[in-house]
């Protein structure tokens, strides 16, 4: 299906691409119950770029798409993969000067039938994740693959409500379940993307958090309000046992960053396995 994107663009190194706006493919994945990761390849028509090669399924971006959009598109209409299912987690930007591929990482709920849809696939495959590099790989995606294979989870952010809150100076003090709400309210913008992760957490260059707020004393209130995309998580006891408690859980799929910057939950949260990282880049963010 033909768009404006479509057409062949020069980056700063002197190399054709196409994609006149650039490009963008689906790294879709899905892990079994037994842990296992499955990614789905698309082996490329012979006719094509790279014929035969097994990749990502994907191609140019129009001028009215972002990278999420037009990777998702792309996919739709090369296989039969149900894009309505893909959970979004973050993008890889291979930036060339003047010129981008974005690798849009997301998580499908099941291994789903998947078949080729147009004459740029000729085949469709989950293949596990330890036995892609077995397969004859697109230049391009080889050269991207250990990055992304690093990159199959989500981030769940951790917000210590009562830190961050008292890192403001909004007058929370006069009214705590308002401060607290405001800060869920302004935590919902996230939805639409973070960039600037720290160093160490998960590799990608914008992604798109669960977000979860942890409120403790008076301001456990506002658990029961309706919150846009934010998931208000109200403490028993102390705030500090609640994230400790989230974050130890076993989740092979999930990539904890907590935010706060009280030094003994710093310490506690790290030692149960997730990154920390201070209100002040939360707040950046926002």
């Amino acid at each position: 299906m033909g768009g404006d994107g479509d057409g062949w663009a020069q980056c700063e190194q002197g190399h054709s691409h196409w994609g006149r706006f650039g490009a963008a493919g689906l790294m879709a994945y899905h892990r079994d119950p037994d842990g296992q990761v499955w990614v789905l390849l698309q082996q490329r028509a012979w006719w094509g770029i790279g014929g035969g090669t097994w990749g990502m399924f994907g191609g140019a971006i129009h001028s009215n798409e972002d990278p999420v959009s037009g990777a998702l598109r792309e996919t739709a209409e090369e296989c039969t993969l149900d894009t309505r299912r893909v959970e979004v987690h973050g993008i890889l930007v291979e930036d060339h000067g003047g010129w981008q591929y974005a690798s849009v990482v997301g998580r499908v709920p099941e291994l789903e039938h998947v078949r080729p849809a147009s004459m740029e696939t000729r085949k469709a495959a989950w293949v596990a994740e330890d036995k892609v590099t077995d397969k004859r790989l697109f230049p391009p995606f080889e050269r991207t693959w250990p990055r992304l294979r690093t990159s199959l989870r989500r981030l769940v952010l951790v917000v210590d409500a009562a830190n961050v809150v008292g890192a403001r100076a909004d007058g929370w003090w006069k009214d705590r379940p308002a401060a607290n709400a405001r800060l869920r309210d302004d935590l919902a913008a996230l939805k639409e993307g973070v960039s600037g992760l720290p160093a160490g957490v998960v590799p990608y260059d914008s992604c798109f958090p669960e977000i979860v707020l942890v409120v403790e004393g008076e301001a456990r209130s506002i658990a029961g309000e309706p919150s846009d995309g934010v998931r208000v998580v109200a403490a028993r006891g102390s705030g500090d046992d609640q994230i400790v408690d989230l974050v130890g859980r076993q989740d092979p799929d999930a990539v904890y960053l907590v935010v706060t910057a009280d030094r003994e939950l710093r310490a506690r949260s790290e030692a149960a396995g997730a990154s920390v990282v201070g209100p002040r880049w939360l707040l950046s963010c926002l």
